[in-house]
């Protein structure tokens, strides 16, 4: 094995022997390292936790812990936002565990939006409480159980009926994830009052996680438990903390609907960390659909990576989007290793999860004690899992914000005081990703975007104010605080709340927590069953069932691969069978969109940008099977029922006058004005957080509502989901990115990397790069903030 370097040399390394002009590296940057600031210990932690902390290797802390420990032990809510590895659980583990110590009867509420994360954060926990128990081994028995009696305990879906019951009658910090939380305890709340009545601190961990529809529904979940606590007589301090969200301060706000401070000033070291954006060649004599030219896939470039810092010593992770991307890319690094460096290939492996527990705890002991050199995983290991000594991360795919970036690049470098790292993005056959590769300063230079969140969403808010009234009567001044006068009203007048004199009631009869999927849809399920085990395999929103698991749909569960025989919507069911196939589905729908208000407008001369209500009405037509180069196998017709979806769009209008003067003749305005739309949906993830998957989109010369050649893009949840806001909102920086990458890209008439859409209706036709290129133009030109 070679003596492992990094950085810049890990990466001329990288593409030794590649002719200079066709680099596939479109930019590299530098971020320098950075030292250590310092802080006394608060006079108010004990010497043993103290000792406790010296044990483990901390002597002093840096400021920025002491900051956010002080704000939450003089009762402030607070959000803390320093970079990856910057001891971010020492801040809140400070004054939980002080408060725990002092008083025997406190409590601590620990939240994460996943369990791999609340594990860890367990044994970290637990770890120190050992210690300090061990430091006061000279003291009497008494005093050293206070700190072994302290009980940090899982509560989860994991978690088995025995402990549960234990855990609500003895521990005193609850770990656990926003979706138990409302189910498993808000539901039965009652049975939790005395660790209610005591409940001083509530710790949201990783806060940039809560963004969207899962955003808009924690945010509901942690204002009801808020108003729980205080019934039963807590007052608990929220501590939030994330490495990459913008606005800690009003981000934690808008979750809770408190004022809240920000702690934002990293005093914690870094080392050197080289950043280099690569995009992968077009594959020669391969054509996608309609004969569109397609890039080799990032996985197979980000397996040639991985295996290339493998034989170089580099201790590397290699973030996929999907389970089957992560099995694939281990699987083919491995492959590529057994050709040249055989005595490697048992050092590569393929973490997500899906795994059991103990082959997850198993790997991640194996990438901590360097066993492991190269891992292919998801973003089961953007956070949660302290692993420490990384020396490179590859991201295969734009992760679908800056956020999640700057995690996963995190990763590379953890805990390394001095010495340099590397990270690759390497970019998709997506608008995107073309975009963010020649536009650097987007990615690199822009700052980490604000959390997307509409707790005000009368589709999110409705089912939450039920679960609230279950709960505890709603009283007048709660329903003013979440501005939900009007969804009470309507609620009163459908007969699901009573109005008594100590406020609203829910009627009887109805039982709303199971009603609510926190971390999508509202409504029903559909069960994903094997016919052949009659294992449950997951659950799809029903919304969203006629588009992820509709007949012929591949559907992928822990690593094994399913197809869909039948979809039956009556009983909730998908029945599907085991199968490997060398391809993948994408849906096709047809989609007609009606507007019903016109929440506010731009007008610009002969363009109108608008932020509207809409019912879209989409019907699923067919779906594609896709080869995994990316070759298109076929094309299969299905006979689905219609849906109508009640969200929110940003829509402009244009005249076909102003059309014609651009250079778009009448004959072309389907294909450009097609193809802009597609563009726009690709490139709307830069400003808003969210996916392509989470917005849809429809283009017309002539829109019944408008008279005019009109393009909407819509939030693809009931309600909306903040997301055409954010598109209104920033127009033109959506609309200027979006000629750029359409622009900037290297094929002649259109392909996935610019114009083409993988859900498409229409089968990607009619497209017109060209004359997308002069409406977007035209939009930039007409659209300004200043008229």
């Amino acid at each position: 094995m070679h003596t492992p370097t990094f950085g810049s040399e890990l990466l001329r390394r990288s593409i030794a022997g590649t002719d200079p002009s066709t680099s596939p590296v479109t930019h590299m940057s530098v971020i320098g390292s950075r030292a250590a600031t310092f802080a006394d210990w608060p006079e108010w932690v004990p010497a043993d936790l103290v000792a406790a902390f010296g044990a483990d290797g901390i002597d002093k802390p840096w400021v920025h812990q002491v900051t956010t420990a002080e704000h939450a032990f003089q009762g402030k809510h607070v959000a803390l936002c320093t970079g990856t590895a910057s001891g971010k659980s020492l801040a809140y583990q400070l004054p939980i565990v002080t408060t725990l110590l002092k008083d025997p009867n406190a409590t601590a509420l620990y939240l994460s939006p996943t369990k791999a994360l609340g594990a860890d954060q367990i044994r970290s926990v637990t770890s120190l409480l050992s210690a300090a128990g061990d430091s006061r081994r000279g003291a009497a028995a008494g005093v050293r159980r206070q700190f072994t009696h302290l009980q940090p305990c899982a509560y989860d879906g994991d978690t088995d009926v025995e402990l549960r019951q234990w855990a609500r009658a003895h521990s005193r910090w609850i770990f656990t994830n926003p979706d138990m939380l409302h189910i498993g305890i808000l539901s039965g709340h009652a049975r939790w009052r005395h660790f209610f009545r005591h409940l001083r601190y509530i710790v949201v961990d990783e806060a940039h996680h809560y963004r969207g529809v899962f955003g808009s529904h924690t945010a509901l979940v942690l204002r009801r438990l808020l108003r729980i606590a205080r019934s039963a007589g807590g007052d608990p301090v929220v501590i939030a903390t994330s490495a990459t969200m913008a606005g800690p301060a009003e981000a934690l706000t808008r979750l809770i609907g408190e004022p809240a401070a920000a702690v934002t000033e990293d005093a914690s070291p870094r080392g050197e960390r080289t950043v280099a954006l690569w995009e992968p060649d077009f594959l020669p004599a391969v054509t996608g659909e309609n004969g569109a030219p397609i890039r080799r896939s990032a996985g197979s470039e980000s397996a040639r990576l991985l295996a290339d810092f493998v034989v170089e010593g580099a201790r590397t992770l290699c973030f996929q989007r999907s389970r089957r991307g992560v099995e694939l890319t281990a699987r083919q690094a491995r492959h590529l290793l057994a050709q040249t460096a055989p005595e490697l290939v048992d050092r590569v492996a393929a973490y997500r999860a899906g795994y059991l527990a103990d082959d997850r705890r198993r790997l991640e002991r194996a990438i901590s004690d360097g066993e492991l050199v190269g891992v292919a995983t998801t973003n089961a290991l953007e956070l949660g899992v302290d692993i420490s000594g990384l020396d490179a991360v590859i991201v295969g795919g734009y992760p679908g914000t800056v956020a999640s970036f700057w995690q996963q690049a995190g990763r590379a470098g953890r805990q390394r005081t001095s010495g340099d790292s590397l990270v690759v993005l390497v970019a998709r056959d997506d608008p995107l990703d073309t975009y963010l590769v020649h536009h650097p300063d987007a990615l690199l230079g822009r700052p980490v975007e604000a959390t997307v969140t509409d707790p005000a969403n009368p589709y999110i808010l409705k089912p939450h104010l039920l679960c609230a009234a279950a709960e505890l009567p709603l009283r007048e001044e709660e329903i003013t605080a979440w501005d939900a006068t009007d969804a009470v009203a309507e609620l009163t007048a459908e007969g699901k709340l009573k109005r008594r004199k100590a406020g609203w009631y829910l009627a009887a009869g109805i039982e709303p927590h199971a009603d609510i999927d926190i971390r999508g849809g509202i409504g029903g399920q559909v069960l994903i069953v094997d016919t052949t085990t009659s294992q449950l395999l997951g659950t799809v929103d029903s919304g969203r069932a006629m588009l992820t698991v509709h007949p012929g749909a591949l559907h992928i569960h822990q690593g094994e691969s399913f197809v869909v025989d039948e979809l039956d919507l009556d009983d909730g069911l998908a029945l599907a069978h085991p199968e490997e196939p060398d391809w993948t589905t994408s849906a096709r729908e047809l989609t007609d969109i009606s507007i019903t208000n016109v929440v506010d407008r731009r007008d610009c001369g002969d363009l109108a940008v608008s932020l509207v209500e809409v019912d879209v009405t989409h019907q699923v037509v067919g779906y594609l099977r896709t080869l995994l180069s990316g070759e298109v196998l076929d094309a299969v017709e299905l006979d689905m029922p219609a849906q109508t979806l009640s969200t929110r769009a940003v829509m402009y209008t244009l005249t076909p006058e102003s059309l014609e003067d651009a250079g778009v003749t009448i004959g072309d305005f389907p294909g450009a004005l097609h193809a802009a739309e597609h563009a726009a949906i690709g490139l709307l993830p830069l400003v808003a957080s969210c996916d392509r998957w989470d917005i849809g989109g429809l283009s017309t010369n002539q829109h019944p509502d408008t008279g005019l050649p009109t393009v909407f893009v819509y939030d693809g949840y009931m309600g909306g989901a903040g997301f055409a806001d954010r598109g209104f909102a920033t127009f033109d920086t959506w609309i200027a990115a979006t000629r750029d990458a359409v622009a900037s890209c290297r094929c002649e008439s259109g392909c996935p990397s610019c114009v083409q859409s993988p859900k498409c209706g229409n089968g990607n036709d009619p497209l017109d790069k060209d004359g997308a290129i002069k409406v977007l133009t035209l939009l930039c030109r007409r659209y300004s903030k200043d008229d």
